[in-house]
């Protein structure tokens, strides 16, 4: 059950990396905050070819990897349009520091915790689904973001903390992994309720503006 939910876990996951790529190529803006980009590219990095897992979460891993990396263009060739107060070199500089200190931080709790990478990978989760919040919050419209990605999301974090709830010794000796597993689940029920409300109102607009637009061409 274990294998079938860490599963179930990575394919919505790979489905989400995938519409998050779709979403930044026609928003032309990119679809994943930069920290959590950096921590999740370097988590991946470090899980298949530094201190690879298993054979099937290897696989994974780096299927992972090869998605971020296109995520990773996406915010090197959009992301200066939501920084343009930002010079070139402080942009670059900027994505060069986050992703060395997120890169260490990702190797050293995994060194420090003796694990397999599971603390690294749901503190990051949950840094991730605060940072997408506030990404909606700041840009108070869905570019980059959609109602699929932030279900798909929620679903492939949300099967991979029953796996690990259930089925792992970890979770059972730790007090910090059930913690950090319910505030994910927490945030990102936030974010979706968020993303459906903007949607709503961005649907709601729509039809407003078409009905005004009708009703002047009548009148002409």
């Amino acid at each position: 059950m274990f294998v079938l939910l860490m599963l179930g876990s990575g394919l919505f996951w790979t489905i989400t990396y995938i519409l998050i790529i779709r979403r930044s190529i026609l928003d032309r803006t990119y679809g994943m905050p930069l920290a959590a980009l950096c921590a999740n590219i370097s988590w991946e990095f470090i899980f298949s070819f530094i201190l690879p897992s298993s054979s099937i979460q290897r696989i994974v891993n780096i299927i992972w990897f090869v998605l971020d990396a296109g995520i990773l263009v996406c915010f090197l060739r959009y992301g200066r349009n939501e920084f343009a107060n930002l010079s070139k070199w402080i942009f670059f500089t900027t994505f060069g520091l986050t992703l060395a200190t997120s890169f260490g931080a990702v190797l050293l709790v995994t060194l420090e915790f003796h694990d397999s990478g599971a603390y690294s990978a749901f503190g990051q989760n949950l840094m991730m689904s605060a940072l997408f919040i506030l990404m909606l919050y700041r840009r108070g419209s869905l570019r980059g973001q959609s109602i699929a990605i932030a279900v798909t999301k929620l679903l492939g974090t949300a099967l991979a903390s029953l796996a690990f709830f259930l089925y792992t010794t970890i979770s059972h000796n730790s007090v910090l992994l059930p913690f950090l597993y319910v505030s994910i689940l927490v945030y990102d029920m936030i974010y979706v309720a968020m993303v459906y409300k903007q949607q709503r109102a961005a649907k709601q607009t729509s039809i407003e503006a078409t009905a005004s637009a009708s009703h002047v061409e009548l009148s002409l």
